[in-house]
């Protein structure tokens, strides 16, 4: 059994995978002054499984260390962390490759190895990104832009007059009221975000054929179905790339 750990802004999700097979999958709110008695406990009726290894992907470096002492005390297994250092089988044409998230590199690995290439990927989680690998493997860049949460909070705390609004989908486009009208504005504003972006990044790029689109992250199930660039959803590419990631490191005998 492996156990895969994706340490995100929002929450760290946790997928337990038999060989190819991801068996169950669930996640906590991240929170950065959680302690590995923390996670112990927020895990416990969770994790019920013998595990052989484990690996993780994070982009909050403050957890990193409970996670690595909550693997060590729960199951006894030290933890292999991804950075970018990794050989993710990718030709990386990015400035300063050390600021790069190496969450973005593992899901243009995974979508890479599933779905082939040339692809855009976009995470659509409390942050967006977008990552673009050409037909030679190589994984030019992309897009970093606000998540739909923090525009909608960005609203509320911006402008006085402005409640909270629900992220849904709205009946219609023209609100009614201002709540139908804010929740409209986030909505569909940020599917014409997403879309705008992945227009223009594929305009961008000289591609030798049209580049598969896959959405992933948090937000991704809510967006698949009005963003019309988006192809394919997999709401667990990062998970299954860190099993692929794990399946072709080689370890010591």
């Amino acid at each position: 059994m492996l156990l895969a750990i994706d340490i995100g802004n929002s929450a760290i999700k946790f997928g337990v995978f038999d060989g190819e097979v991801l068996l169950s999958k669930f996640s906590i709110p991240n929170k950065r002054n959680y302690t590995a008695d923390d996670l112990v406990q927020a895990t416990a009726s969770s994790v019920d499984y013998h595990f052989e290894s484990a690996i993780a992907c994070s982009v909050v470096p403050q957890v990193d260390q409970a996670v690595f002492e909550f693997v060590i005390r729960q199951f006894g297994l030290e933890i292999l962390f991804l950075d970018n250092a990794f050989d993710f089988g990718l030709t990386v044409k990015y400035e300063s490759v050390s600021t790069l998230g190496t969450d973005r590199l593992v899901n243009a690995f995974a979508a890479a190895a599933k779905y082939g290439t040339p692809l855009i990927v976009c995470s659509l989680g409390t942050a967006t990104t977008i990552d673009v690998v050409n037909a030679e493997n190589e994984y030019l860049g992309g897009v970093i832009a606000p998540g739909i949460s923090a525009m909608a909070e960005a609203l509320h705390l911006l402008a006085a007059k402005l409640p909270r609004a629900e992220l849904k989908r709205p009946e219609k486009v023209i609100g009614t009221s201002t709540i139908t009208s804010l929740e409209s504005g986030i909505f569909y504003g940020y599917a014409s975000l997403v879309d705008g972006l992945v227009g223009r990044v594929s305009a961008e790029i000289d591609l030798t054929s049209p580049p598969k689109v896959i959405a992933t992250g948090g937000v991704a199930p809510l967006m698949f179905s009005v963003c019309e660039s988006i192809d394919i959803n997999d709401e667990d590419l990062l998970l299954d790339g860190l099993r692929r990631i794990f399946d072709q490191t080689p370890r010591e005998a």
